[in-house]
């Protein structure tokens, strides 16, 4: 094998070539900052951003001016959860979250409380689903919101948002979606899941990487959140620091192709990950949440008797995980299988396959056929 099969589409995501022509072009002739007022150049570049954040809106189903661009989702879950309660405390400091987010919500909402909010956690069962009757019993008068990822970036398992938003709406909360692994993957209409703020990051659906953006609902009720970066008054103050042009272009043209197809490449992903866990179970290995409703290409199985680090040791043809990107280098079990009841030990032996709109048959069953290999030989030694 001369090549590395990339396996890891939820770490991040090649650009799009259809794309990179006109990241080239914005590049090298619309490069003025969208702040120049005073000649075409900085015209020109705020033309396209406007264009784009239009665009946008509409294949996301908000209006233009809900869409802050800023450098992914890690800096805009900051923003909504510190910006939001320092915007709301004299309501209330009670915010409800879930012991499988992202550790950008996680760390960010350890801060706040570190700053007099009062943080509930929402458990999970061995699917990954969260209990309504428990997130009902936890929301109170004080309660501000309720921050809640749409599909868990490690089991790709999807969250009933509409149904939680009706919910938190009921008790005069607000819902705080983190939707980064989840837009350009599956379907999002907004409005239709009563999201009042969200996330998104263009590297995670085939953009470049340092640009993403926010959702933030203007009326009906109109959301609150004060700026965590100050210096300029961009994005209409919400956001200060000169936009990446280029990459914004970029980010909106990929969400375009993406959803162009996506009906049908989510059922090629979901009948090459069928494929996938099939050969897997083979071998003895569990599939995390199988019959859940999951993102389209993420698999996340349990291998038992052996060590997942030793076992991606032995496949250096193969690019996958054992989770989280932004959580690998720690070298922890994974928090997300902790809180659905998975031991330690069941939990180091996880390994995270996601594809992509380039992965084809005969890299899933070159992965299977390897894997068997590599495992079987971990496991007599």
């Amino acid at each position: 094998m001369s090549s590395v099969v990339y396996l890891d589409y939820n770490a991040t995501t090649p650009v799009l070539k259809e794309t990179i022509s006109e990241l080239v072009s914005v590049m090298a002739e619309d490069f003025g900052n969208p702040a120049s007022k005073t000649h075409r150049f900085g015209w020109k570049a705020a033309e396209r951003v406007e264009n784009s954040r239009s665009n946008m809106a509409k294949l996301l189903n908000c209006e233009p001016g809900e869409l802050y661009f800023n450098s992914g989702s890690t800096e805009g879950l900051n923003t909504l959860i510190k910006g939001f309660f320092k915007a709301y405390h004299s309501k209330g400091r009670h915010i409800i979250s879930c012991k499988t987010e992202h550790k950008a919500v996680l760390d960010s909402l350890e801060y706040i409380k570190n700053e007099g909010a009062e943080i509930s956690w929402l458990g999970v069962d061995r699917n990954g689903q969260i209990s309504l009757n428990e997130l009902k019993s936890l929301l109170r008068p004080e309660t501000i919101a309720v921050c809640l990822m749409l599909a868990n970036n490690e089991t790709g398992i999807i969250h009933d948002i509409k149904t939680i938003a009706s919910i938190v709406h009921e008790a005069g909360a607000l819902l705080v979606c983190d939707a980064t692994q989840a837009v350009g993957k599956i379907a999002i209409d907004i409005y239709s899941l009563g999201i009042d703020a969200m996330v998104f990051s263009g590297h995670k659906f085939y953009a470049m990487k340092g640009v993403g953006g926010m959702f933030v609902k203007r009326k009906n009720p109109r959301v609150r959140c004060l700026p965590m970066l100050h210096g300029g008054g961009h994005e209409n103050g919400f956001r200060s620091g000169s936009l990446n042009v280029a990459g914004i272009v970029s980010m909106e043209l990929s969400l375009q192709k993406n959803l162009e197809n996506l009906e049908s490449e989510s059922q090629r992903q979901i009948e090459l990950r069928q494929k996938l866990e099939s050969g897997i179970k083979m071998m003895g290995g569990l599939v995390i949440g199988e019959n859940m409703l999951r993102l389209p290409n993420t698999t996340m199985v349990l291998l038992p008797g052996i060590k997942a680090e030793k076992l991606i040791t032995q496949l250096p043809f193969f690019a996958f995980s054992t989770g989280s990107a932004c959580s690998s280098a720690q070298n922890t079990p994974s928090h997300v299988l902790l809180a659905m009841g998975y031991t330690e030990e069941e939990a180091y032996s996880a390994i995270r396959i996601s594809i992509g709109r380039f992965t084809l048959e005969e890299d899933v069953l070159s992965f299977v056929t390897e894997l068997r290999k590599s495992y079987k030989t971990i496991g007599n030694q």
